[in-house]
């Protein structure tokens, strides 16, 4: 059920609570989304389909630990700002970590939980937190998150894998910023050194040219894995959308409970999740699948930005990218995760005329494979004053260590020195 409005401000907001992404219009959410940039493309992970799925299936819901708390501002019947806001009892499906935070609270007698998070469930993916249809609604939403938060005597706030926009209202907001590394592969032919009349950057013609860009270390290392894949008698085929059938689903899942039962934990998501995908946002979600004499074996999942029109009607041009999510495999072979996982996506990338494809969470082992490395940056609120004074400080000195990291990590450039162009 909607509830009352919590506030007005000066500016003629009004602000509205919802206990269930269900109670929130669909349409008038996407609408907010596809606002939020110039690529041509929505976040698939925060159209308002993935958002419900979460819930309705179970995985993100108060039996889990995840209660949503939707905020939205309206001005009149216009829906101005919104976000995507759980309040949490525990941080697993983050992928930000703050448990040593949680462990200080604890030990000056503090509750730590519950706390409040901005970012779909289990998704560490890089995108829109805070649908806004202006920087000055957006700021009007850090800001009523914040008293929101102070109302409801919850110990911090979290905005998690934020974007750009996002990140300059929570700086204004005064909230702290964190900052994490993330693996990105981009469809470009290198150039190190450009003249200014230079063409703009060209994507690969096919995977041997991506290969080709690379040092010959690498190349003759992704080489061998593939070979050790093929020589293994393994060979993948693909489908996309409407064309990936029930069985293959049935298969992905049963791949995707066993890595999460292999490492000790229940997976995140229900099948019943991944069924409201198939019917909800099919043309999302591209499947890969390893057979070995026509029995399949393993699989990956991969998540796709689907092209859509702007806001105003007019054409953008269009950024698409692809996002690694999930993988399981029922039998091992060696070399099987990277060839899934990195080989056979980059390779459809390639193909199908993609600029980008996110790897996910962590995972140094990615340079290898030419995903390279990108700052990822949340913002964070305590309620507590010294406790706020003490992550601050805790963050300077984390984000100087990340700072070091990513200096580090560029020095290892997988590709091979590009002729200047002329």
């Amino acid at each position: 059920m909607k509830k009352e409005p919590l506030k007005n401000n000066v500016n003629d907001y009004v602000i509205r609570v919802f206990d269930s992404p269900l109670e929130v219009d669909a349409h008038a959410w996407d609408d907010l989304l596809a606002v939020q940039n110039l690529t041509g493309t929505l976040n698939p992970f925060m159209r308002h389909a993935y958002l419900a799925a979460m819930y309705a299936s179970g995985s993100a819901s108060p039996e889990t630990g995840w209660t949503p708390r939707f905020v939205a501002l309206y001005a009149g019947e216009t829906l101005m700002a919104a976000c995507a806001l759980y309040l949490k009892v525990h941080s697993y499906g983050e992928y930000v970590f703050d448990w040593a935070w949680a462990n200080a609270y604890q030990q000056h007698g503090l509750a730590y939980y519950p706390k409040a998070v901005v970012a779909p469930p289990f998704t560490p993916v890089p995108g829109p937190r805070l649908l806004a249809r202006d920087a000055a609604s957006r700021v009007m939403l850090v800001k009523a998150l914040v008293a929101w938060c102070e109302a409801e005597q919850l110990s911090s706030l979290h905005l998690l894998f934020a974007a750009d926009e996002d990140i300059a209202a929570c700086a204004e907001a005064g909230l702290l910023l964190r900052h994490t590394v993330q693996f990105h592969w981009k469809n470009v032919v290198p150039t190190l050194v450009a003249s200014r009349n230079a063409l703009p950057p060209a994507k690969f013609k096919d995977f041997d040219e991506f290969l080709a860009s690379l040092n010959q270390e690498k190349r003759k290392k992704i080489r061998q894995e593939r070979r050790k894949v093929a020589e293994a008698g393994v060979v993948f085929r693909w489908s996309r959308g409407v064309d990936i059938s029930t069985a293959d689903w049935d298969f992905f899942y049963s791949c995707y409970e066993r890595t999460y039962l292999e490492h000790g934990n229940a997976p995140y998501l229900s099948r019943d999740f991944f069924e409201r995908m198939a019917k909800t946002m099919p043309e999302n979600w591209l499947l890969f699948v390893a057979e070995r004499d026509s029995v399949p074996m393993a699989c990956s999942l991969i998540a796709l930005s689907v092209e859509t029109s702007t806001s105003d009607g007019q054409s953008a041009q269009v950024q698409k990218t692809a996002y690694g999510r999930y993988w399981g495999a029922l039998e091992r072979v060696d070399c099987l995760h990277f060839e899934a996982c990195y080989y056979q996506p980059l390779q459809w990338c390639i193909e199908h005329g993609f600029d980008s494809f996110e790897g996910g969470a962590q995972g140094e082992h990615k340079m290898a494979r030419a995903l390279l490395p990108v700052k990822t940056t949340s913002a964070h609120w305590l309620a507590h004053p010294s406790f706020a004074d003490a992550v601050e400080r805790f963050l300077e000195r984390e984000g100087q260590g990340i700072a070091n990291y990513m200096e580090d990590l560029e020095r290892r450039n997988p590709f091979k020195p590009a002729k200047p162009a002329e």
